[in-house]
């Protein structure tokens, strides 16, 4: 028998200013299923999460919500945890970083880190907020693109043109927060030398603990040269204060991944699990950390050099998977697809998202798309016509007619143990956490399994009382094979799985897959799985838009507008005289526009995707011709057009017939 495995696994944790949504939840699945794997095969698997509870945009939504930063992220920590207990995620643990034991080993690892001359101090000049008296990260700044003099654009980077810069160099900047113009103010910060531990991050990154696209990624960092990181925040700010210091915190990225550290030991004191033997020793236990492709720099590059300047052990591996995508697109508030798990919980069974999500993961870091009507069709197809199908056609026949008890004997050995024998392949797919491939196969068995049934014709044999004992071996081979089928979905479909032992009246364990059912009692079957209705993931998108309505306009800003300020707007009609595709633009039109007196005019309109030039010349639509001209990457934008739809279709607002160009909008 192979030796047991003991194997800590961690996925990232939840950021504690808001609800879990699908995405969240993508990775929780993820981990959880590899977790249960591992778990069916005999491992000592154990699952440790928290909550990333520190930062200024913590302090600042409970300050909005008129609490204390505690007070907010203990709110956020309850739902957080009952959203995940609903969607079956088996954790060890699920505690918080704002915890004494993550304040113990902050400090502990800051300490380390200074002993070893890793840690330096140098003074740095910021953005300010003389009114909240904040200094301001980039997010917290808007002005114009100093570029392309686009309005509304964050401090760091221009999300018109593309153009990365300082926030000093924005035009006209803001605080978020108050409104107030940042001004520019000298602090200390402290900063690790993570190029200290080049060499030996190039030496890790080859080791294959990541990717090979995490890896490739990781050593363009490296060739470029590492950087010191900046690892201290200035008061006021909701973490931990830095050893030594009055008016110094932590960095949130720095004590986050610590928190994996300081869960584990708050599960090791209810345990009585020794601790060292997973944060010390690489060599009796094996560590793994889940996470997104966005935060791989900190998990693979800041992290280990954390652990190792820390004398503690690097990870076994960390496996990144790629974005939550719906319908296609990036989850949109407005159309409904940013859905919280909550809001799913309330219409769908939390085991057709599980099964989705694994036949769609992979071990790769691309991108996985919740495809709705796929969604809808693949667990109705699946599970239902397919897996559930099995018992269902079966169980009716052993109840009515034997008593709910198997047969004595095993017909079709040579089909049951061929389902057995694909047991090693499925294995190796799931531990590699190829769960779509592995979901193929175990469907690949089903069908098999339905043919066989189909094949033996068990309802027409029902009808001669002659041929009973041969539908009692056919049902019992069907139960058998479901039963091996259902050991193989167990750590995807945790629910169904406990409903499925109920009926089999046994459990369901990787390390009892030999163990035929023969002359054993059965439970009365019960629908294990009932079909998508269509009409309900609708209602579920329909609330989804309807919960965001009231997050769209700040608490501390109204969005309305009075009459005076929509009578600035000059909407007139326009018509097209002329489109034409813009070089090396993947989406805009540079457009001519007619609008009567006011003559022509040159928008560039990013409408490329759901217009062609040659449909647009001619029509008239209408456009806000008052707007102050921007300057944009391919040229000057005089204006611009109206327009209804999405991000996946657009579609112009035009004028009923009569109208001509250059007439105002009353």
């Amino acid at each position: 028998m192979p030796t047991q495995r003991r194997i800590l696994v961690t996925s990232a944790l939840p950021y504690a200013n808001g609800p879990l949504h699908l995405g969240h939840m993508l990775e929780q699945v993820q981990t959880d299923i590899w977790v249960r794997f591992q778990k069916s095969r005999g491992n000592s698997c154990l699952y440790v999460c928290a909550d990333d509870a520190h930062g200024t945009a913590i302090m600042l939504a409970a300050q909005n919500e008129n609490l204390t930063a505690e007070e907010y992220v203990n709110s956020i920590w309850r739902q957080h945890k009952q959203d995940s207990a609903d969607f079956s995620i088996d954790f060890s643990v699920f505690h918080t970083t704002h915890s004494a034991e993550n304040r113990k080993w902050s400090r502990r690892i800051y300490k380390r880190l200074k002993s070893n001359n890793d840690i330096i101090s140098r003074k740095i000049t910021q953005a300010y907020d003389p009114k909240e008296k904040l200094f301001l990260a980039d997010r917290f700044i808007k002005g114009t693109c100093p570029k392309c003099k686009a309005e509304d654009q964050y401090g760091d980077n221009c999300e018109v043109c593309g153009a990365t810069y300082n926030p000093a160099d924005l035009i006209n900047p803001i605080s978020t927060i108050s409104g107030e113009t940042p001004i520019e103010k000298d602090s200390e910060h402290f900063f690790f030398r993570l190029k200290n531990y080049q060499t030996q991050l190039e030496k890790w990154i080859k080791s294959g603990t990541l990717q090979s696209q995490v890896a490739n990624k990781l050593g363009e960092w490296i060739e470029m040269g590492l950087q010191d990181w900046d690892i201290s925040r200035d008061a006021p700010y909701f973490g931990f204060e830095i050893p030594g210091t009055e008016d110094k915190f932590f960095y949130v990225w720095l004590d986050a991944p610590i928190g994996y550290i300081a869960s584990f030991e708050h599960y090791c004191k209810q345990s009585e699990l020794n601790f060292g033997e997973y944060w010390n020793e690489e060599n009796q236990t094996e560590l793994y950390h889940f996470i997104g492709k966005d935060i791989v720099n900190f998990h693979g590059l800041f992290w280990p050099a954390m652990l190792k300047s820390s004398g503690l052990r690097l990870p076994t591996g960390i496996f990144a998977h790629g974005f939550l995508t719906v319908n296609g697109a990036k989850m949109s508030k407005s159309r409904g697809t940013f859905i919280k798990a909550s809001t799913y919980l309330k219409y769908l069974d939390s085991d057709y998202l599980r099964y989705y999500f694994a036949a769609k993961l992979n071990g790769s870091v691309d991108d996985i798309d919740l495809n709705l009507e796929d969604f809808i069709q693949r667990v109705n197809s699946d599970l239902v016509g397919k897996v559930v199908n099995i018992a269902s056609r079966c169980s009716g026949f052993i109840e009515k007619t034997f008593e709910n008890r198997l047969s004595k004997e095993c017909g079709e050995e040579t089909l049951i143990k061929d389902f057995i024998c694909a047991s090693e392949n499925i294995a190796k797919l799931y531990e590699a956490r190829e769960f779509n491939k592995a979901i193929r196969s175990v469907m690949d068995l089903a069908d098999r399994a339905n043919q066989y049934i189909n094949d033996k014709k068990p309802w027409v044999l029902a009808k001669n009382t002659n041929e009973l004992d041969e539908v009692h071996s056919i049902c019992s081979v069907g139960i058998n094979l479901f039963r091996i089928l259902m050991i193989y979905l167990k750590p995807v479909l945790p629910k169904m799985s406990i409903e499925a032992e109920t009926f089999l009246n046994c459990s369901l364990e990787w390390t009892n897959l030999e163990n035929f059912l023969i002359d054993h009692d059965l439970n009365k079957f019960e629908p294990l799985m009932t079909r998508i209705d269509p009409k309900v993931v609708k209602m579920m998108i329909e609330e989804s838009k309807v919960d965001d309505a009231p997050d769209r306009q700040s608490k501390e800003s109204d969005n309305s507008i009075a009459i005076e300020d929509f009578s600035k707007i000059d909407i007139r009609i326009g018509e097209i005289v002329a489109a034409e595709q813009i070089e090396n633009a993947d989406k805009l039109l540079r457009l001519r526009i007619n609008l009567g007196d006011l003559g022509e005019r040159q928008i560039l309109s990013a409408i490329r995707p759901h217009y062609s030039p040659e449909d647009l010349v001619g029509r008239l639509t209408l456009v806000i011709a008052n707007l102050k001209p921007r300057k944009m990457r391919f040229g000057i934008s005089e204006g611009m057009l109206l327009m209804t739809g999405d991000e996946s279709q657009l579609y112009l607002l035009s004028p009923d017939s009569g109208a001509r160009a250059g007439m105002p909008v009353n």
